[in-house]
């Protein structure tokens, strides 16, 4: 992606966030802590596993500009939502958590240069941590487009159908 194409990427994450957020403060607490099927996550859980997403991907997109790979740890994130007990949180406040930690997000999608986001990264554990299938070699632009689908994805399981890019 050019820079033109790359910063309207940004806004629009950001803007996609935004409604999200909105559409989010709209459900009820009983509401935002019911599941769908025994076993599923709420839309607490959903929303506190994409908290736990931003925190482990906010580590590995500032890793990727010092490092030259694009391999890092990952997670088990029925795990993690078991243990950080998202479903107990006020949902106000996961909400407002949720939002802000994915807007310093974007500011530092916006702030890599092209020339980082851009350079392919032959070595990388990507097939194990990321969402989608990444190509080879994958680029960090991709990782970064990759944490948007997942993001994306986790809202519309969680009943939200926003206007989504691709």
């Amino acid at each position: 992606m050019n820079e033109l194409e790359w910063n309207v990427f940004v806004e629009d994450f950001r803007g996609t966030l935004r409604r999200a957020a909105s559409e989010l403060r709209r459900l009820s607490e009983e509401d935002a802590s019911l599941r769908t099927r025994p076993g599923a996550w709420s839309r607490k859980e959903i929303v506190g596993h994409l908290i736990d997403s931003a925190s482990n991907n906010h580590q590995r997109f500032v890793r990727a500009r010092f490092q030259r790979n694009l391999v890092f740890p990952g997670y088990d994130q029925d795990e993690w939502v078991r243990v950080e007990a998202w479903q107990h949180a006020p949902w106000s406040e996961l909400v407002e958590l949720w939002l802000l930690y994915n807007l310093q997000l974007a500011r530092l999608m916006a702030s890599t240069p092209a020339e980082e986001r851009q350079r392919p990264r032959p070595q990388h554990n990507l097939g194990e941590i990321a969402f989608g299938d990444a190509p080879e070699p994958p680029t960090f632009e991709w990782f970064l487009r990759d944490y948007v689908a997942h993001l994306e994805h986790h809202l519309a399981q969680a009943g939200l159908h926003l206007a989504l890019h691709r």
